[in-house]
């Protein structure tokens, strides 16, 4: 019999996945449910969160959905505690839910600031305060924490965004360096472009601050060749498996948190020059 106090991967293992209903989230959660884990989907769009975990026990997977704000603490606690008593364990939380809000800062309100920083960080700090504890008492787990390349890199026309995905993995490298000792990972997801709704405007609950005909928007990003979701998946959770701190595909993307690490002022100039090819492709110039 297979010890209770080792966490599993991913065969028989329990997996809270937040932002569960679209785009990463869904196929992670899928991913997550073929290789034997119980899943339980974590989303404000319940209708789309249902339809997924029907689907994945309908190929003989486990899976449940959760109506869950990520940005209300004591409703993800109470998630994460009533998942632990009916299962008895936890062994991942992928902290994934995501907004996105674009256009130049001189177009945001504070509410735009206020709406990235409480989902994006927020809502990764909230499934961290829940479960860490938890894990810590088990002596096993894994939090997954999803950020993105724009966390790595300057990333002008998203600063909001990027803020909170800097931050995100500043959280995720501090904290595994503090867990790893008490027999918690932690790692972090930095996806470079993932063919996800978050490329159509910002995603179920963002937005852009800018009005660019849809067919534009697809041409600009379809020029940086958008990796499919559940290729993502697999590879990020095979990544995942092998405790990696920081996790980036496609993995030609990892040449541009090389150069920003080598010489950050490269990094701006080219982050400068790419927002002027964009906004002149756009119209916006």
């Amino acid at each position: 019999m297979k010890s209770n106090k080792k966490i599993r991967i991913f065969d028989g293992a329990i997996a809270i996945v937040t932002g569960g209903a679209s785009g990463i989230g869904r196929a992670l959660a899928e991913e997550l449910a073929r290789r034997g884990s119980e899943v339980i989907l974590v989303d404000l769009q319940i209708e789309l969160a249902e339809e997924v975990a029907a689907e994945i026990r309908a190929s003989e997977g486990k899976a449940k959905a959760a109506k869950i704000d990520v940005t209300d603490f004591p409703a993800m606690e109470q998630l994460v505690r009533a998942t632990v008593k009916r299962t008895g364990r936890l062994d991942y939380i992928f902290n994934n839910a995501g907004i996105a809000i674009g256009g130049g800062v001189d177009l945001y309100h504070i509410g735009d600031w206020n709406q990235t920083i409480d989902v994006n960080l927020r809502g990764v700090i909230n499934g961290i305060q829940a479960a860490y504890r938890i894990m810590l008492k088990q002596g096993f787990g894994h939090i997954v924490n999803t950020a993105s390349m724009a966390g790595l890199m300057p990333s002008p026309g998203a600063t909001a965004y990027s803020t909170t995905k800097h931050a995100v993995v500043g959280l995720s490298e501090s904290l595994r360096a503090e867990a790893a000792q008490r027999g918690v990972r932690v790692s972090v997801i930095c996806p470079g472009v993932i063919r996800t709704p978050i490329l159509e405007g910002g995603g179920k609950y963002g937005k852009m601050l800018i009005d660019i005909p849809p067919e534009k928007m697809r041409r600009m990003w379809e020029r940086l060749r958008p990796m499919p979701p559940t290729i993502f998946a697999k590879k990020a959770l095979n990544a995942v498996a092998k405790n990696k701190a920081i996790i980036i595909f496609p993995s030609w993307w990892k040449l541009f948190w090389w150069i920003n690490r080598l010489s950050p002022s490269l990094g701006i100039s080219l982050a400068k020059k790419a927002i002027q090819d964009n906004d002149r492709r756009l119209g916006l110039q």
